[in-house]
């Protein structure tokens, strides 16, 4: 018996949406019993899109959610360092978490992508730059957030110094919100996963290369003397799903893809067909898939994958 899945949602709005389409999805996505709802953070559409009405804020969306929602899972898939300060990140992550009642979780990445970077001017740096700021952040989030109230924090780093803060606010969830640390690297990332994360998290890639990747999570883990099995591991897929061939055609269509090219790379195709990807991610231990859902006005499309697919791994 495969185990039940934990489905979530995952938006891409720098593709250009409003905060009215998104909560549209994501009340769709609770009403209909879906886990979470994840947003990406990047602020530069990409692709022949035309961006209109523009990208959103990731951390401001997930504010209005926080407070326009009830039950669901909220996050990033992922935070650049890059965008965010350590100290006014651990801030907003811990007053959005009270927002929601404590269902905020933090995915943490190096960012990548560089001509967002120039078009906002984030200053971006080198991969190894990017790697050790991470590594900090992560020091200091957790630091920040465990630090007893009434005490102070301070870290005196190589990219940051923090002196006698307060650490205010602490979030709702203790000791801190759930952090998804996520990519391919072979070595920096699956030791940064197993010194911070709650949950490993590899998108867009095959199963043989997922599996691999969570055996070098495990094995860090375990260099660490930590259990692997105190995280979850959770993959990313595009959704496109049909009733029919001529559905999956069309939904296929409004998002600049192929339909025989989605099948391929994606959960994409008749409900069974989903149903069978997302059972092989199972099968080689995700317990969680995220599934990128591009065109955000289609809610219809979440009832389809809703009453079709969620049975079926579950």
């Amino acid at each position: 018996m495969v185990p039940s899945m934990d489905l979530r949602i995952f938006i891409e709005p720098q593709q250009g949406t409003s905060y009215g389409a998104v909560l549209g999805l994501a009340s769709t996505a609770e009403r209909l019993g879906f886990n979470g709802f994840f947003s990406s953070d990047h602020y530069l559409v990409m692709g022949d899109s035309d961006g209109l009405p523009g990208p959103l804020d990731a951390w401001t969306t997930l504010a209005g959610l926080a407070r326009d929602t009830e039950r669901l899972r909220l996050g990033t898939l992922v935070t650049p360092i890059t965008f965010r300060r350590p100290g006014p990140l651990a801030i907003a992550v811990a007053q959005v978490d009270d927002m929601s009642g404590g269902r905020i979780e933090l995915g943490l990445g190096t960012g990548w992508y560089d001509a967002e970077h120039a078009a906002t001017g984030v200053p971006f740096g080198t991969v190894g730059e990017r790697f050790d700021t991470l590594e900090e952040q992560l020091e200091i989030l957790t630091g920040w957030w465990t630090t007893p109230v009434g005490g102070t924090f301070s870290h005196d780093g190589t990219h940051f110094r923090i002196t006698e803060s307060p650490a205010l606010p602490k979030p709702t969830q203790r000791p801190h919100p759930p952090i998804i640390i996520g990519g391919g690297g072979p070595r920096r990332t699956p030791r940064l996963a197993a010194k911070f994360a709650s949950e490993f998290n590899l998108p867009f890639s095959s199963v043989d290369d997922t599996a691999a990747q969570y055996e070098r999570v495990r094995a860090a883990c375990a260099d660490r003397g930590r259990d692997p099995d105190d995280l979850v591991y959770s993959a990313g897929v595009v959704l496109c799903c049909g009733a029919t061939e001529g559905d999956l055609a069309r939904r296929a269509a409004a998002i600049g893809r192929d339909p025989a090219e989605l099948r391929e790379n994606g959960a994409a195709g008749l409900p069974d067909e989903v149903a069978a990807t997302i059972r092989s991610y199972a099968d080689i231990g995700a317990s969680r898939v995220y599934l990128q859902v591009l065109d955000i006005d289609d809610t219809e499309h979440l009832d389809l994958v809703a009453s079709e697919v969620l049975p079926a791994v579950n």
